[in-house]
């Protein structure tokens, strides 16, 4: 093999992983770390973090690391404490926030929040207490 061969196998090769290097990182959204101690999910290439508060619960939104707008978001939220179930509105509570009341949240509650979007279908998030 001659010394020009050898560089273009070389460099194909160095285009070859550049290229997967590339892909694997546009394609790496994954589930964000929790920024207020709650539990974090991932829907419709959105994160949500849900934290339980002395009065319910409140969920963080936030689109590829940035903080999400809540004030266009409505929706709701089930609990299921074992048999017991209950639901309470998810509403605005500033910058990426919303905030459910009324709902209580212990260790291995189940939870189920859907919320709607300006005129887009609406978004399940389903989360486990911790």
């Amino acid at each position: 093999m001659t010394l020009q061969q050898h560089l273009l196998n070389a460099l194909h090769a160095a285009l070859i992983a550049a290229s997967v290097a590339a892909a694997s990182a546009a394609m790496a959204h994954g589930t964000p770390d929790p920024q207020h101690g709650g539990v974090v999910q991932t829907a419709s290439d959105i994160g949500f973090e849900l934290v339980v508060t002395a009065d319910g619960a409140a969920i963080y939104v936030t689109d590829h690391d940035e903080d999400y707008d809540t004030s266009r978001l409505s929706g709701t939220i089930t609990v299921l404490n074992g048999a017991e179930k209950s639901e309470a509105a998810l509403k605005p509570a500033g910058g990426n926030k919303l905030q459910a009341q009324g709902v209580k949240l212990g260790k291995g509650t189940k939870v189920v929040a859907v919320l709607n979007t300006d005129g887009g279908k609406p978004i399940t998030v389903r989360f486990t207490v911790r």
